[in-house]
């Protein structure tokens, strides 16, 4: 049997009734994942998702780019004292 012509490509616009706008990350026979907007990536069977797929003719979103995240400077130690009781830091 010769490989059928996937029925999106990858970084294809498509819409979902339930889950918005996305775009395929990738397709073949039997699944498609899409990376939706406001939902993250989803696997579906294809042939049950088909019949709600509609394509979009939006450009796809530029990806977000990660913030480098810095680390903070550790807080000095608190120490605790029993009230009356001295503390000496010697």
């Amino acid at each position: 049997m010769a490989a059928s012509k996937p029925a999106f490509a990858q970084s294809a616009q498509v819409q979902h009734p339930k889950f918005g706008l996305g775009s395929v990350v990738s397709c073949n026979d039997e699944y498609i994942v899409i990376k939706f907007d406001e939902h993250g990536e989803k696997k579906f069977v294809l042939q049950i998702v088909l019949p709600n797929l509609k394509k979009s003719d939006r450009t796809p979103p530029s990806e977000r780019k990660k913030r480098a995240t810095t680390k903070k400077a550790a807080a000095a130690p608190v120490v605790a004292k029993a009230v009356g009781e001295r503390v000496d830091m010697t």
